[in-house]
């Protein structure tokens, strides 16, 4: 089984005979997977199955979906979309019960992908895993430079001049979109320059690591005024 086209394998499976190592969860249209190569702490993909009324070579990517029937490639990514705020409240509630804090989660697709069939990304934004090892893979996420393409701004599309929309849906990947991934690398927080992927690294675990503690300590603020507040209710009612 290729692994350019082990995605396009699980959205043609009964989800009841994935293994609970790749499947996260599913509804009746769509399934949600574990990135086997997660380049944030949370890293899945959500993938429609493939069934009536769209076809395998439709849902090839989101290029092939866009320049099919404008409406229902509307409505697949707007369920999409659904999925994944649903996703996003249960992975900000694990953040809460395993680090103390939530942090940033994107939602978007990858404007030239590199596996077939339609997927959505849905990840936190530390980007510094141990799979995050390579210049191209920080830069197709790089929420600045345009490869990575948020959810909310491809159904923007949707509601743009005819002529805009159908610029953006056959736009060729190779010409506009990989050349993106050559960037000079960049921190995505504060646009410092970076000479290679360790250096980059590191200075996002400094940045997330301060993160943490500007949102913890605001945590612990806010408890501690939720308690001094409660005792004043206390001590008035008695």
């Amino acid at each position: 089984m290729s692994n350019l086209t082990i995605l396009r394998t699980y959205a043609q499976t009964n989800p009841a005979k994935l293994p609970p190592s790749v499947l996260f969860s599913h509804t009746t249209t769509s399934l949600t997977i574990y990135d086997a190569f997660a380049k944030g702490i949370f890293h899945f993909l959500i993938l429609p199955r493939v069934q009536a009324p769209f076809t395998v070579s439709e849902l090839s990517s989101l290029r092939t979906l866009l320049r099919g029937d404008k409406a229902r490639a509307k409505q697949l990514l707007t369920a999409l979309n659904e999925d994944a705020k649903t996703l996003r409240k249960e992975i900000e509630e694990e953040m809460l019960d395993r680090f103390g804090f939530t942090w940033g989660v994107w939602t978007g697709f990858h404007g030239a992908p590199s596996m077939e069939h339609l997927h959505l990304h849905v990840l936190s934004d530390d980007l510094c895993t141990e799979r995050m090892n390579k210049k191209k893979h920080y830069n197709s996420f790089h929420p600045k430079l345009g490869f990575f393409l948020d959810i909310d701004e491809v159904l923007s599309w949707f509601d743009a001049e005819d002529s805009y929309f159908s610029s953006m849906a056959n736009m060729d990947p190779r010409k506009h979109y990989e050349p993106m991934l050559k960037e000079d690398l960049s921190c995505w927080r504060c646009n410092t320059s970076m000479k290679n992927i360790p250096t980059l690294k590191a200075h996002l675990q400094e940045e997330f690591d301060a993160l943490a503690k500007r949102e913890k300590a605001k945590i612990e603020r806010r408890r501690k005024l939720e308690e001094k507040a409660a005792r004043r209710e206390t001590d008035a009612t008695e």
